[in-house]
């Protein structure tokens, strides 16, 4: 099994001119890291309201939504992967090779007879939709065909943290039992992510940010999910951050009420980047904001905003996006 060191190939540009210029449901039970004791025979991990016991290392994984897939690459372990689905747009640049090694089988959800059929040991999903009965299987159903799974906890949890997103990876690590290739990727996130964070302006007060998913008539919006957290460590405030909730539909009325001073607008599906701005330059309530008025857009992909190993990336983009002039 290849193990590849871990770097940031698409961040490099921006990183250099930083450092030299200047699913809303909450989790029914928390999920805890894996025993680092646990042996090859018994490995017994707690994840969202599911115990399961993984008596071997997968070797027939199949990975659901683009940021779960980058993991188990950024790990090495594409040769223990018999196939991918659900993109949100291409994968991460350092990952391309490894990630054309495996079958695409779905855009979206992948069928249950196809997971048969590819004799799928291991189901790794992202989002909670995967693992919805209407899209591929319970959790339960796959336990009953002897298939162990992973519901990645730090995207479906209220509130979450960089650390979050370590402990998932840390479980996956000790799944397939290279617990030191884990440690090591969390290492280096840990230091680009200081190498960002620590060249933020100092005494500046945080920018009102308003995080703009989609809508026409209202405003859907990130309100204590891991964009807010990127939002606030990238020196910003969420103007939406006081809902409890990971997401929220919001009126337009209040959005521009809370008067953002900078929109990150999430880029994803069909609907492109430039036509959201589009949009809101054209929208008579939210032209009106100061974040409009100035043109203070700043454009971020779903997948580098995703509880995934591409956090150093999507803060890259948030502080040189919403301190133009300091960098």
């Amino acid at each position: 099994m290849k193990k590849r060191k871990f770097w940031w190939a698409s961040f490099a540009l921006t990183a250099a001119l930083i450092l030299t210029a200047c699913n809303d449901t909450e989790p029914e039970t928390k999920n805890e890291p894996a025993s680092a004791g646990a042996t090859a025979e018994a490995l017994t991990i707690e994840n969202e309201g599911v115990t399961l016991e993984y008596t071997e290392v997968p070797k027939r994984a199949i990975t659901i939504n683009q940021h779960v897939t980058e993991i188990m690459l950024a790990l090495g372990l594409e040769d223990s992967m018999v196939g991918t689905s659900y993109l949100d747009d291409e994968i991460y640049e350092p990952l391309q090779e490894a990630y054309a090694e495996i079958p695409v089988l779905a855009e979206h959800y992948p069928s249950k007879e196809q997971i048969i059929a590819n004799e799928a040991d291991f189901i790794y999903g992202g989002w909670a939709g995967a693992f919805n009965p209407k899209n591929v299987m319970s959790r339960e159903e796959l336990k009953e065909l002897g298939i162990n799974s992973y519901l990645q906890s730090s995207s479906i949890k209220v509130g979450t943290t960089v650390e979050d997103i370590y402990i998932d990876i840390r479980n996956i690590s000790a799944i397939f039992r290279v617990e030191e290739r884990g440690e090591a990727l969390i290492e280096e996130m840990n230091n680009e992510i200081k190498a960002i964070t620590e060249k933020l302006p100092a005494n500046e007060k945080p920018i009102d940010v308003l995080v703009f998913d989609s809508g026409d008539t209202e405003v859907f919006t990130a309100t204590q999910n891991f964009m807010n957290t990127l939002v606030t460590m990238a020196g910003g405030k969420n103007v939406f951050g006081d809902i409890e909730k990971n997401w929220a539909t919001v009126s337009k009325e209040d959005a521009v009420e809370r008067a953002p001073e900078a929109i990150v607008v999430i880029d994803y599906g069909s609907t492109t980047a430039e036509e959201k701005i589009a949009f809101l330059k054209a929208d008579p309530a939210l032209s009106q904001t100061p974040a409009v008025q100035n043109e203070h857009f700043v454009v971020l992909p779903l997948s580098a905003a995703s509880e995934g190993v591409r956090v150093a990336e999507a803060l890259a983009i948030l502080v040189e996006g919403l301190y133009p002039d300091s960098f």
